[in-house]
Protein backbone atom coordinates (compact mmCIF):
# COMPACT_ATOMS: atom_id res chain seq x y z
CA UNK A 1 0.00 0.00 0.00
CA UNK A 2 1.04 3.52 -0.83
CA UNK A 3 0.06 6.47 1.72
CA UNK A 4 -1.67 9.35 -0.80
CA UNK A 5 -2.33 11.36 1.95
CA UNK A 6 -2.20 11.52 5.55
CA UNK A 7 -3.10 14.98 6.74
CA UNK A 8 -6.52 15.90 8.97
CA UNK A 9 -8.87 18.25 7.27
CA UNK A 10 -6.56 20.86 6.16
CA UNK A 11 -3.13 20.10 3.86
CA UNK A 12 -0.39 20.70 4.78
CA UNK A 13 3.15 21.19 3.17
CA UNK A 14 4.26 17.79 4.43
CA UNK A 15 1.23 15.99 4.23
CA UNK A 16 -1.67 15.81 1.94
CA UNK A 17 -5.65 15.20 2.64
CA UNK A 18 -7.01 11.49 3.26
CA UNK A 19 -6.30 8.85 0.51
CA UNK A 20 -4.82 5.71 0.78
CA UNK A 21 -4.03 3.33 -2.51
CA UNK A 22 -3.78 -0.90 -2.12
CA UNK A 23 -2.43 -2.82 -4.61
CA UNK A 24 -3.51 -5.76 -3.70
CA UNK A 25 -1.44 -8.77 -6.64
CA UNK A 26 -2.88 -6.12 -9.25
CA UNK A 27 -6.16 -5.35 -7.54
CA UNK A 28 -5.31 -1.32 -7.42
CA UNK A 29 -8.18 0.08 -4.62
CA UNK A 30 -8.54 3.30 -3.64
CA UNK A 31 -9.47 4.40 -0.05
CA UNK A 32 -10.97 8.42 0.57
CA UNK A 33 -9.59 10.53 -2.07
CA UNK A 34 -8.74 14.05 -0.58
CA UNK A 35 -8.07 17.25 -2.68
CA UNK A 36 -5.06 16.63 -4.83
CA UNK A 37 -4.88 12.55 -4.70
CA UNK A 38 -4.74 12.72 -8.88
CA UNK A 39 -0.99 14.43 -8.08
CA UNK A 40 0.01 12.56 -4.93
CA UNK A 41 -0.84 9.18 -7.67
CA UNK A 42 1.64 10.84 -10.08
CA UNK A 43 4.11 11.55 -7.36
CA UNK A 44 4.75 8.81 -5.95
CA UNK A 45 4.43 6.85 -9.42
CA UNK A 46 0.88 4.34 -8.61
CA UNK A 47 0.02 4.82 -11.91
CA UNK A 48 -3.77 5.37 -12.50
CA UNK A 49 -5.74 1.93 -12.89
CA UNK A 50 -7.53 2.06 -9.88
CA UNK A 51 -10.59 -0.36 -10.29
CA UNK A 52 -12.44 0.60 -6.39
CA UNK A 53 -13.08 3.80 -4.87
CA UNK A 54 -14.25 3.52 -1.15
CA UNK A 55 -15.15 6.30 0.15
CA UNK A 56 -15.71 6.48 4.00
CA UNK A 57 -17.93 10.05 4.18
CA UNK A 58 -18.53 12.89 1.88
CA UNK A 59 -16.61 15.51 4.15
CA UNK A 60 -14.03 17.74 1.66
CA UNK A 61 -10.90 16.34 2.70
CA UNK A 62 -11.84 12.70 1.47
CA UNK A 63 -13.78 13.61 -1.43
CA UNK A 64 -12.65 16.60 -2.98
CA UNK A 65 -9.89 14.68 -5.19
CA UNK A 66 -12.66 12.73 -6.97
CA UNK A 67 -13.48 15.53 -9.76
CA UNK A 68 -10.11 15.81 -10.79
CA UNK A 69 -8.76 11.88 -10.87
CA UNK A 70 -12.05 11.37 -13.00
CA UNK A 71 -11.16 14.21 -15.30
CA UNK A 72 -7.64 13.05 -15.62
CA UNK A 73 -9.22 9.20 -16.21
CA UNK A 74 -10.78 10.96 -18.67
CA UNK A 75 -8.06 12.65 -20.54
CA UNK A 76 -6.11 9.76 -20.03
CA UNK A 77 -8.57 7.71 -22.61
CA UNK A 78 -9.96 5.09 -19.82
CA UNK A 79 -12.77 2.77 -20.95
CA UNK A 80 -12.42 0.37 -17.50
CA UNK A 81 -15.40 0.77 -15.14
CA UNK A 82 -14.61 2.79 -11.99
CA UNK A 83 -16.73 1.53 -8.85
CA UNK A 84 -17.34 3.43 -5.94
CA UNK A 85 -18.42 2.43 -2.98
CA UNK A 86 -19.62 5.14 -0.14
CA UNK A 87 -22.51 4.83 3.04
CA UNK A 88 -25.83 4.56 2.08
CA UNK A 89 -27.65 8.22 1.32
CA UNK A 90 -24.88 9.87 -0.47
CA UNK A 91 -25.14 8.49 -3.97
CA UNK A 92 -26.78 11.93 -5.18
CA UNK A 93 -23.62 14.09 -3.91
CA UNK A 94 -21.07 11.28 -5.34
CA UNK A 95 -22.90 11.92 -8.85
CA UNK A 96 -22.41 15.57 -8.10
CA UNK A 97 -19.07 15.25 -7.91
CA UNK A 98 -18.48 13.24 -10.67
CA UNK A 99 -19.77 15.45 -12.81
CA UNK A 100 -18.96 18.39 -11.35
CA UNK A 101 -16.91 19.71 -14.37
CA UNK A 102 -20.34 19.88 -16.32
CA UNK A 103 -20.09 17.00 -18.41
CA UNK A 104 -20.31 12.91 -17.25
CA UNK A 105 -17.05 10.91 -17.55
CA UNK A 106 -16.45 8.55 -20.87
CA UNK A 107 -16.02 5.79 -19.40
CA UNK A 108 -19.00 3.76 -16.62
CA UNK A 109 -19.04 5.10 -13.49
CA UNK A 110 -21.06 2.48 -10.91
CA UNK A 111 -21.71 3.83 -7.42
CA UNK A 112 -22.89 1.75 -4.61
CA UNK A 113 -24.27 2.48 -1.16
CA UNK A 114 -23.45 0.10 1.76
CA UNK A 115 -23.92 -0.22 5.08
CA UNK A 116 -22.29 -1.69 8.38
CA UNK A 117 -21.94 -5.61 7.41
CA UNK A 118 -22.18 -5.56 3.78
CA UNK A 119 -19.58 -7.38 1.77
CA UNK A 120 -18.78 -4.27 -0.84
CA UNK A 121 -16.67 -6.27 -3.22
CA UNK A 122 -16.33 -10.06 -3.49
CA UNK A 123 -13.41 -11.48 -5.41
CA UNK A 124 -11.95 -14.90 -5.63
CA UNK A 125 -9.21 -14.21 -2.91
CA UNK A 126 -10.22 -11.79 -0.59
CA UNK A 127 -13.27 -9.55 0.04
CA UNK A 128 -13.77 -5.87 1.24
CA UNK A 129 -16.74 -5.80 4.02
CA UNK A 130 -18.29 -2.17 5.34
CA UNK A 131 -17.23 -1.18 8.80
CA UNK A 132 -19.86 0.83 11.21
CA UNK A 133 -17.67 3.40 12.72
CA UNK A 134 -18.69 6.85 14.66
CA UNK A 135 -18.22 10.05 13.01
CA UNK A 136 -20.54 13.16 12.79
CA UNK A 137 -21.80 12.12 9.08
CA UNK A 138 -22.64 9.03 7.28
CA UNK A 139 -19.65 6.92 7.66
CA UNK A 140 -18.22 3.50 7.37
CA UNK A 141 -15.22 1.86 7.22
CA UNK A 142 -13.77 -0.89 5.32
CA UNK A 143 -11.62 -3.94 5.79
CA UNK A 144 -10.06 -6.32 3.57
CA UNK A 145 -10.03 -9.98 4.27
CA UNK A 146 -8.51 -12.71 2.56
CA UNK A 147 -9.10 -16.17 2.23
CA UNK A 148 -7.43 -18.71 3.92
CA UNK A 149 -4.50 -19.82 1.97
CA UNK A 150 -3.27 -23.52 1.14
CA UNK A 151 -1.38 -25.33 3.80
CA UNK A 152 2.90 -25.77 3.41
CA UNK A 153 3.68 -28.30 1.88
CA UNK A 154 6.09 -31.04 3.25
CA UNK A 155 8.33 -31.52 0.44
CA UNK A 156 10.63 -33.37 2.86
CA UNK A 157 8.31 -36.07 3.41
CA UNK A 158 7.02 -35.67 -0.55
CA UNK A 159 10.25 -36.69 -1.55
CA UNK A 160 12.31 -38.81 1.27
CA UNK A 161 9.54 -40.29 2.92
CA UNK A 162 7.05 -41.21 -0.09
CA UNK A 163 9.62 -41.17 -2.95
CA UNK A 164 7.54 -39.07 -5.30
CA UNK A 165 10.44 -36.79 -7.07
CA UNK A 166 9.64 -33.02 -7.68
CA UNK A 167 7.25 -31.78 -10.82
CA UNK A 168 3.20 -31.57 -11.68
CA UNK A 169 2.49 -34.18 -8.66
CA UNK A 170 3.53 -31.54 -6.20
CA UNK A 171 1.39 -29.43 -7.68
CA UNK A 172 -1.59 -31.44 -8.32
CA UNK A 173 -1.33 -32.71 -4.24
CA UNK A 174 -1.11 -29.16 -3.18
CA UNK A 175 -3.99 -28.05 -5.27
CA UNK A 176 -6.11 -30.72 -3.35
CA UNK A 177 -6.15 -33.50 -6.11
CA UNK A 178 -4.58 -37.11 -4.98
CA UNK A 179 -1.93 -38.56 -7.16
CA UNK A 180 -0.76 -42.02 -8.05
CA UNK A 181 2.62 -43.14 -7.22
CA UNK A 182 4.82 -46.85 -6.98
CA UNK A 183 1.05 -48.50 -7.06
CA UNK A 184 -0.74 -46.32 -3.99
CA UNK A 185 -3.15 -43.24 -4.02
CA UNK A 186 -1.19 -40.36 -2.19
CA UNK A 187 -3.72 -38.08 -0.81
CA UNK A 188 -3.39 -35.02 0.12
CA UNK A 189 -3.44 -34.26 3.39
CA UNK A 190 -0.18 -36.93 3.93
CA UNK A 191 1.74 -34.08 2.72
CA UNK A 192 -0.22 -31.16 3.10
CA UNK A 193 -0.54 -28.90 6.05
CA UNK A 194 -3.79 -27.29 7.62
CA UNK A 195 -4.98 -24.08 5.49
CA UNK A 196 -3.10 -20.55 6.46
CA UNK A 197 -4.83 -17.47 7.17
CA UNK A 198 -4.50 -14.61 4.42
CA UNK A 199 -4.30 -10.87 5.29
CA UNK A 200 -6.57 -9.07 7.12
CA UNK A 201 -6.40 -4.85 6.57
CA UNK A 202 -8.82 -2.52 8.53
CA UNK A 203 -9.33 1.32 7.27
CA UNK A 204 -11.53 3.25 9.77
CA UNK A 205 -11.73 6.72 7.84
CA UNK A 206 -12.89 9.31 10.75
CA UNK A 207 -14.26 7.88 13.78
CA UNK A 208 -14.14 7.83 17.72
CA UNK A 209 -13.80 5.02 19.47
CA UNK A 210 -16.37 2.03 18.34
CA UNK A 211 -16.39 -1.59 19.49
CA UNK A 212 -17.12 -2.07 15.41
CA UNK A 213 -13.84 -1.42 14.42
CA UNK A 214 -12.88 -3.71 17.43
CA UNK A 215 -14.58 -6.35 15.94
CA UNK A 216 -13.66 -5.76 12.59
CA UNK A 217 -10.24 -5.34 13.50
CA UNK A 218 -10.15 -8.54 15.38
CA UNK A 219 -6.32 -9.97 14.71
CA UNK A 220 -5.82 -7.62 12.18
CA UNK A 221 -2.32 -7.76 10.32
CA UNK A 222 -2.27 -3.57 9.80
CA UNK A 223 -5.13 -1.04 11.23
CA UNK A 224 -5.22 2.14 9.65
CA UNK A 225 -6.96 4.22 12.30
CA UNK A 226 -8.08 7.91 12.69
CA UNK A 227 -5.69 9.49 15.17
CA UNK A 228 -6.12 13.10 14.82
CA UNK A 229 -4.99 14.15 18.27
CA UNK A 230 -2.96 13.35 21.24
CA UNK A 231 -4.15 12.81 24.54
CA UNK A 232 -3.86 16.59 25.61
CA UNK A 233 -6.46 17.21 23.26
CA UNK A 234 -9.06 14.67 23.66
CA UNK A 235 -11.94 16.84 24.33
CA UNK A 236 -11.16 18.39 21.08
CA UNK A 237 -11.11 14.98 19.19
CA UNK A 238 -14.59 13.74 20.99
CA UNK A 239 -16.11 17.06 20.44
CA UNK A 240 -15.08 16.79 15.94
CA UNK A 241 -15.93 12.60 16.25
CA UNK A 242 -12.22 11.48 15.80
CA UNK A 243 -9.69 9.59 17.70
CA UNK A 244 -6.62 10.53 19.59
CA UNK A 245 -3.26 8.78 19.46
CA UNK A 246 -3.60 6.91 22.64
CA UNK A 247 -7.48 5.85 21.86
CA UNK A 248 -6.30 4.19 18.47
CA UNK A 249 -3.99 1.93 20.22
CA UNK A 250 -6.27 1.19 22.76
CA UNK A 251 -8.34 -0.25 19.76
CA UNK A 252 -5.74 -1.72 18.30
CA UNK A 253 -4.87 -3.85 21.42
CA UNK A 254 -8.41 -4.91 22.03
CA UNK A 255 -8.60 -5.86 18.82
CA UNK A 256 -5.61 -8.15 18.43
CA UNK A 257 -4.15 -6.33 15.84
CA UNK A 258 -0.43 -6.45 14.96
CA UNK A 259 0.54 -3.22 13.12
CA UNK A 260 -1.49 0.40 13.90
CA UNK A 261 -0.90 2.92 10.98
CA UNK A 262 -2.04 6.16 12.91
CA UNK A 263 -3.39 8.87 10.06
CA UNK A 264 -5.31 11.74 9.58
CA UNK A 265 -2.73 13.60 11.78
CA UNK A 266 -3.95 17.33 12.50
CA UNK A 267 -2.11 20.44 11.40
CA UNK A 268 -0.91 20.74 15.18
CA UNK A 269 1.31 18.40 14.58
CA UNK A 270 2.67 19.40 11.08
CA UNK A 271 6.37 19.74 11.59
CA UNK A 272 6.44 16.79 14.15
CA UNK A 273 4.02 13.66 14.77
CA UNK A 274 6.14 12.50 17.15
CA UNK A 275 3.16 13.06 20.49
CA UNK A 276 1.23 10.84 18.17
CA UNK A 277 3.86 7.85 17.47
CA UNK A 278 5.08 7.72 21.12
CA UNK A 279 1.65 7.72 22.71
CA UNK A 280 0.14 4.77 20.90
CA UNK A 281 3.55 2.91 20.97
CA UNK A 282 3.25 3.55 24.55
CA UNK A 283 -0.41 1.97 24.70
CA UNK A 284 0.16 -0.26 22.07
CA UNK A 285 2.33 -3.77 22.35
CA UNK A 286 2.13 -4.02 18.51
CA UNK A 287 4.17 -1.96 16.02
CA UNK A 288 2.46 1.73 15.65
CA UNK A 289 3.78 4.49 13.38
CA UNK A 290 2.70 7.59 11.55
CA UNK A 291 2.92 7.21 8.02
CA UNK A 292 4.34 10.49 6.08
CA UNK A 293 2.63 10.75 2.72
CA UNK A 294 4.66 8.37 -0.18
CA UNK A 295 5.54 5.68 2.00
CA UNK A 296 4.91 2.36 0.78
CA UNK A 297 3.77 -0.40 3.05
CA UNK A 298 3.77 -4.55 2.14
CA UNK A 299 1.59 -6.50 4.53
CA UNK A 300 3.10 -9.56 5.60
CA UNK A 301 1.49 -12.74 6.03
CA UNK A 302 0.64 -13.94 9.48
CA UNK A 303 2.97 -16.90 9.10
CA UNK A 304 5.83 -14.86 7.22
CA UNK A 305 8.74 -15.97 9.73
CA UNK A 306 7.90 -19.61 8.78
CA UNK A 307 7.28 -18.78 5.34
CA UNK A 308 11.00 -17.93 4.75
CA UNK A 309 12.05 -21.28 6.32
CA UNK A 310 10.86 -22.72 3.01
CA UNK A 311 9.31 -23.38 -0.21
CA UNK A 312 5.93 -21.94 1.18
CA UNK A 313 3.80 -23.33 -1.83
CA UNK A 314 5.41 -26.77 -2.55
CA UNK A 315 5.64 -26.75 -5.87
CA UNK A 316 10.01 -27.37 -5.75
CA UNK A 317 10.61 -23.58 -7.09
CA UNK A 318 11.25 -21.86 -3.78
CA UNK A 319 8.51 -19.17 -3.99
CA UNK A 320 7.87 -18.16 -0.09
CA UNK A 321 5.12 -15.98 -1.73
CA UNK A 322 1.37 -16.19 -1.91
CA UNK A 323 -0.19 -18.33 -4.17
Amino acid sequence: MTFLGTSGAVPTTQRNTSALLVNRDGDRLLFDCGEGTQRQMMRFETGFSVEHLFVSHLHGDHVLGIPGLVQTFDFNDREAPLAIHAPHGTRGDLEDLVTAVGTSPSFPVRITQNGPGDVVVDRDEYEVRAVGVDHRTRALGYALVEDDRKGRFDREKAEHELGIPPGPKYSQLHRGEPVEHDGRTIQPDEVVGPARPGRKFVYTGDTRPTETVVEAAEEADLLVHDATFASDWADRARATGHSTAREAADIAGRAGATRLALVHISTRYAGDASPIADEASEAFDGEAFVPDDGDEFEVPFPDADADRDGDADGDGDGDTTAE
